[in-house]
């Protein structure tokens, strides 16, 4: 299931041509706006490759599923993934030493006041 949020697709919901640049707006995490000034500005340079990348993109990669994210916190927790692994990575790690620690300090708040229950859950441990 990861390898299917991982990997670029095109986006024809928010495309405007075969939905190349929006698929590489939401792999990337940049605005479609920027992708697409950015293709127009880079063609007119003179890379004069970049159409042929788009045509190529645009007939040998897939559709975006529409089941892919949930909402559009999990899209851009995807985004995230993608674009630095080790980060969210780190990003979730600190995430839950916060859930323990403010469950401790709740198991603490009624522990303290209640002998009876402290007695119970050092039984369980």
């Amino acid at each position: 299931m990861t390898a299917q949020r991982t990997r670029f697709y095109r986006d024809k919901v928010n495309g405007k041509f075969m939905g190349v640049c929006a698929g590489i707006a939401d792999y990337t995490g940049v605005d479609v706006l920027w992708v697409r000034l950015g293709f127009v500005v880079l063609t007119l340079a003179g890379l004069g490759f970049l159409p042929l990348a788009y045509f190529a993109l645009g007939f040998l990669s897939e559709k975006k599923p529409s089941y892919l994210y949930v909402d559009r916190d999990e899209q851009k927790f995807w985004q995230g993934v993608r674009q630095s692994p080790a980060r969210t990575a780190r990003e979730v790690r600190a995430s839950f030493r916060d859930i323990d620690r403010r469950l401790a300090d709740v198991e603490n708040f009624y522990v303290s006041g209640n002998p009876r229950l402290s007695a119970e859950i050092e039984k369980l441990r």
